[in-house]
């Protein structure tokens, strides 16, 4: 994990805003887990980034571009004899009929 502000003010205390903490009966901490990301300055107020997740957020983002990047293909449907345009693996929206984009 690593928090900046926002706005780049320069603060390094941060709050966790879901964060769930578990105190004793005489109310001394005992544990805590952070339930949704979420993190504001405290010196300026603004929210605050966690640079530590841009790798992951990088990844997933490359991924859905390979996926979006699927190419489509104008096919006969042997079935029904529609000529539709599909990507790798679908069926034919007319019929249903399985249809391979080759």
């Amino acid at each position: 994990m690593l928090l900046v502000c926002s706005r780049k003010c320069g603060g390094t205390l941060f709050r966790a805003l879901f964060a769930e903490v578990d105190v004793d009966r005489t109310g001394i901490y005992q544990d805590h887990r952070v339930t949704q990301p979420g993190y504001v300055c405290l010196n300026c107020g603004a929210p605050a980034l966690d640079l530590g997740e841009v790798p992951a957020a990088l990844e997933e983002e490359a991924r859905e571009d390979e996926a979006s990047s699927i190419v489509t293909a104008d096919v006969l449907c042997p079935v029904c004899e529609t000529m539709v345009q599909l990507d790798a693996g679908m069926e034919c929206p007319n019929c249903g009929s399985p249809l391979e984009v080759g």
